[in-house]
């Protein structure tokens, strides 16, 4: 009986060779085919625009943010005065801006690019840029600038975002 199935046997074991070698030779090819058309290509659209980037109006920031929010005539409310904490010289913080803006034409454009970092266009409100001299918002190591929300300068902030 043994002698009688050697002959199956082997032809048991070259057919699984074959077929074996046949698959192996299938999943090579198609390796190769994917690798060789590559993989379909799927179109995502646009790219997303950038959450950080906050941009509004450049002209109303030259206009009536800088002079009347963050560099007012009154040296009590400006952040860049004399003993401001946030001019780029002698600055404690993050926020760090240039003052010689009479001169140098360029130092409002560096001042808006800063400033957008601090700035939540999609909650004007929650701005860092806005609550930390605001009285009852994020503590301020300069002290509260702004009582209320009724005060020009946040008034003027807050059109900012509204144009």
């Amino acid at each position: 009986m043994t002698a009688s199935l050697a002959p199956v046997y082997a032809r048991s074991q070259r057919m699984t060779r074959t077929i074996t070698d046949a698959c192996l030779t299938g999943v090579l090819g198609l390796v190769i085919l994917v690798g060789i058309t590559g993989c379909p290509t799927v179109d995502l659209g646009d790219a997303p625009p950038n959450p950080g980037v906050c941009r509004p109006d450049p002209q109303y920031f030259r206009d009536v943010i800088w002079p009347e929010f963050l560099a007012p005539p009154e040296i009590a409310r400006s952040c860049v005065g004399q003993g401001g904490c946030h001019a780029i010289e002698d600055g404690r913080s993050a926020l760090r801006l240039e003052t010689d803006v009479e001169t140098d034409l360029g130092a409002l454009d560096r001042n808006y690019a800063v400033v957008t970092r601090f700035l939540n266009c999609g909650s004007p409100d929650a701005s860092s840029l806005l609550t930390k001299p605001l009285a009852t918002s994020d503590p301020h190591g300069g002290g509260d600038i702004f009582p209320n929300t009724s005060d020009p300068a946040v008034t003027a902030f807050e059109t900012w975002f509204g144009m």
